[in-house]
């Protein structure tokens, strides 16, 4: 990790990234669930100020082992958001 500054700027894109992808489904996609792509949206902020607030609180003795972690988890917490927003207009 080059700097904290440079991982935020890459956590908020991605993050931004994938509210925008929800944003344009509930909008323009017909028969999508307007009222679950709400709660997505508002799902997806929250993991965004987590994980950034992940980022200015490391663990001072661990800092390779946080990093790792915090990589696999927001992975994964990515992964589940893209899932969640393939589902939005399933029925």
């Amino acid at each position: 990790m080059a700097s904290r500054r440079l991982l935020k700027k890459s956590v908020n894109y991605i993050i931004g990234e994938l509210f925008t992808e929800c944003i344009v489904n509930a909008t323009y996609i017909p028969g999508t669930d307007k009222a679950k792509a709400d709660e997505l949206m508002l799902n997806i902020l929250k993991i965004q100020d987590d994980f950034v607030s992940r980022i200015s609180h490391t663990e001072p003795g661990n800092v390779k082992g946080f990093y790792k972690k915090f990589r696999l988890d927001f992975d994964s917490k990515t992964n589940e958001i893209i899932d969640a927003i393939g589902k939005l207009n399933k029925k």
